[in-house]
């Protein structure tokens, strides 16, 4: 992302000034969107002017066979890319195990950073179904690195399409049509993308949608050599000529700033990267053609310009861990955290220049190594540095400052396959796919003896449903019976707050083909557990909820028509299990706090912003807020034969206020899911209720 030639013959100091605009666009959207909305449009900058520099640094280096241009290419490309950027991801790793517990906003992350050190990061991101502009890519250290694979997947390929330019003449022509196919098909695809609507995020991470913005680099160059410019700085206009320069130049400034105004999330890069790539060409073809003169040249030129440009690879190496560090902890919302992010994300960048960028591509020895032995070094210290990566990824446990890390077992509901009391019992578990979701399947055996109880328990509902899987595993274990557990999250199962199981039509499969299974293989007596998020949430894992809009959600005349169709619809989907003799268990709301308490619970997180409003809630307000719901779930029992509610509140929250951290024991996770502590101190009242159910007999023999 840098001239080769800078400090030589070839040096273009305002592609330097380009680069500073780009990285620093890329930086303050990455501090506040609402500064430039569509400064993330920064990194198709950074890909027009990595087509053209990269083209015009290997058209300079004499001419060589097939295999060792090939060689030499890659041991240049290594040496300019890998060096601060594996420093980057070891660095990035270690400080994301110290401060980032695994949750949820998480999950992904540890994943990205592996792949990122071979490039394929944008491959794992593209993966998982998440934009660029979504929570979990905005708590994801190692995000920015997918633009880095979109850069070497080009990089793989960009030697074959250029080697005849190196044999002049017409062969060049060939090297043309070769980079203007490549560059047509991926305009084509990235149009395709974004007209079919849902692969948005395939469009913006693959190099195959990307392809066009290096090429049309290449492209540029290639027609002002074969148009006969050098990029010499002494070039001069006639004073017409010099005139629609000045033209065009103003206009390729508008177009960039019109992409950093307006480009908008999920229209990237078609239609609104054509904006500052077309810019860019602009700016680059005519300061290239005419000389770096004028007002623009000048200033792209100036000493700050070029200074940032100079660092602008490791600027946007550094800049994002940085920012998604200080989001784990201390928060990025005030001007001061802002101010000191921004600070010392330019140091580290200035000192990976100085001390790891600069130092390693220049080093005598490295320069002067064999190129093939220079490669195979190379790719073997990438894969040392990846193995230390994941070492210290997979012992995060043990390396992690979080309380969440250090004591595991009593925040994430894990559950354990043993129980000491009954040497030789283990719990076993399986996995079954149903349509638009999975079914896991928990069963004891080796104990011995006889099941205490019979019966088998269903449970299907949303990510609250998984939330249980800890009192789910302990119940099985201890009482022998057979447990399936359905979920699917954000798709709730009698969820009384809106329509989405009904009108999503993927959440409307899913709770359709759970019904259908249970209704295969439950007998009379058995039980069918529905827990699922029926209040509209006071916080999420990344951010904090309006709490008059959530009382609307609850109370208002929408929430209450909701809740009536939701009954309605119950009752309808239910009525024939009831009647078989199944036994259906609702579960009443759990308290929900105003913040995640995860995210809330270390020295260095418990001034976040997303901390405030505490970790403990007025009991009162709670139960007013959860009452539509729990009046609802009782009229739906009432018409359905053999169905009760099962409330966990009063063991939650006993007095007069709802704590999620008391006395240092989570009850929570997150603002609404259970802990493992929580799960445990639950699983007595929830074996309590199944045993007022009676036996799966007495439930048979009940009309």
């Amino acid at each position: 992302m840098r001239d080769e030639t800078a400090g030589q013959a070839g040096y273009l100091p305002y592609v330097d000034g380009l680069r500073a605009v780009a990285v620093l666009a890329v930086v303050f959207y990455h501090l506040d969107a609402a500064w430039l909305p569509g400064g993330f449009t920064g990194v198709d900058i950074f890909f027009v002017i990595s087509g053209f520099v990269v083209s015009a640094s290997v058209a300079r280096l004499p001419r060589v066979g097939f295999f060792e241009s090939l060689l030499r290419f890659y041991a240049r490309r290594l040496r300019r890319i890998a060096p601060a950027l594996v420093v980057c991801l070891l660095l990035t790793g270690l400080a994301a195990t110290l401060f980032i517990p695994e949750a949820w906003l998480s999950e992904t992350s540890r994943n990205t950073g592996r792949w990122a050190f071979f490039g394929l990061s944008n491959f794992v991101l593209a993966a998982t179904g998440n934009d660029y502009f979504s929570p979990k890519v905005e708590f994801n250290p190692y995000t920015h690195t997918w633009s880095l694979g979109v850069e070497e997947q080009f990089y793989l390929v960009f030697p074959l399409l250029f080697l005849a330019w190196s044999f002049g003449a017409r062969k060049r022509w060939l090297s043309v049509a070769l980079f203007a196919a490549g560059v047509l098909a991926s305009l084509w695809y990235a149009r395709m993308l974004d007209a079919a609507g849902n692969r948005t995020v395939e469009a913006f991470y693959l190099s195959t949608s990307r392809f066009w913005q290096l090429g049309a680099g290449v492209l540029l160059y290639q027609g002002l050599t074969l148009a006969g410019y050098t990029g010499a700085t002494g070039n001069t206009d006639a004073s017409a000529a010099k005139g629609w320069r000045s033209a065009g130049l103003a206009l390729s400034v508008l177009a960039i700033a019109a992409g950093f105004a307006y480009a908008r999330p999920g229209h990237s890069p078609w239609p609104d990267g054509l904006w500052p790539v077309v810019g860019s060409l602009g700016l680059l073809g005519l300061l290239y053609a005419g000389g770096a003169g004028g007002w623009l040249g000048r200033l792209l030129s100036t000493t700050p310009a070029v200074a940032v440009g100079k660092v602008s690879y490791s600027l946007y190496l550094w800049h994002w861990p940085v920012f998604v560090l200080f989001r784990w902890t201390v928060g990025l919302e005030s001007a001061g955290t802002r101010a000191l992010a921004f600070v010392l994300a330019c140091a580290l960048a200035a000192a990976s220049y100085r001390w790891v960028e600069r130092p390693l591509r220049h080093a005598g020895p490295l320069v002067r190594m064999r190129n093939w032995r220079f490669v195979t070094a190379a790719v073997l210290v990438v894969f040392a540095s990846s193995a230390v990566y994941r070492h210290v990824a997979r012992h995060h446990d043990d390396y992690s400052l979080s309380v969440v890390a250090r004591d595991a077992r009593d925040w994430y509901p894990y559950g354990d396959e043993t129980d000491p009391a009954r040497p030789g019992c283990k719990l076993a578990s399986r996995t079954d796919n149903i349509e638009g979701g999975a079914a896991w399947v928990y069963e004891r055996g080796g104990c011995g003896d006889a099941p205490a109880d019979a019966r088998r328990v269903f449970v299907a509902g949303d990510s609250h449903a998984s939330g249980y899987s800890e009192l789910l595993q302990r119940s099985t274990l201890l009482s022998g019976r057979s447990t399936t557990l359905y979920f699917a999250g954000g798709c709730p199962l009698v969820g009384l707050l809106n329509r989405r199981e009904f009108d999503d039509p993927a959440c409307r499969a899913y709770a359709d083909a759970a019904l259908a299974d249970v209704a295969r293989k439950a007998r009379a007596g058995d039980v069918l557990f529905l827990p699922t998020l029926r209040l509209p949430r006071l916080s999420e894992q990344w951010e904090l909820f309006d709490e008059a809009q959530a009382e609307q959600a609850m109370f208002g005349p929408q929430a209450q028509a909701a809740r009536s169709q939701g009954e309605a619809a119950a009752v309808q989907r239910l009525l024939p299990l009831a009647q078989r003799g199944v036994r259906i268990v609702f579960e009443a709301p759990k308290p929900l706090f105003r913040a995640p308490p995860y995210r809330c619970s270390d020295w260095f997180n418990r001034g976040n912003p997303i901390c405030a409003r505490g970790l403990s809630v007025d009991r009162a307000f709670l139960q007013r807020y959860r009452a539509p719901a729990v009046a609802g779930l009782r009229r739906v029992a009432a018409q359905l034969p053999g169905a009760s509610v099962w409330d966990p509140f009063p063991v939650l929250c006993p007095g007069a206020t709802c704590a999620a951290v008391p006395g240092g024991k989570p009850l929570f996770f997150d603002g609404d899911h259970l802990s493992g502590h929580g799960n445990r101190l639950l699983e007595p009242s929830f074996d309590a209720h199944l045993q007022t159910l009676g036996t799966p007999a007495t439930a048979a023999a009940a009309p």
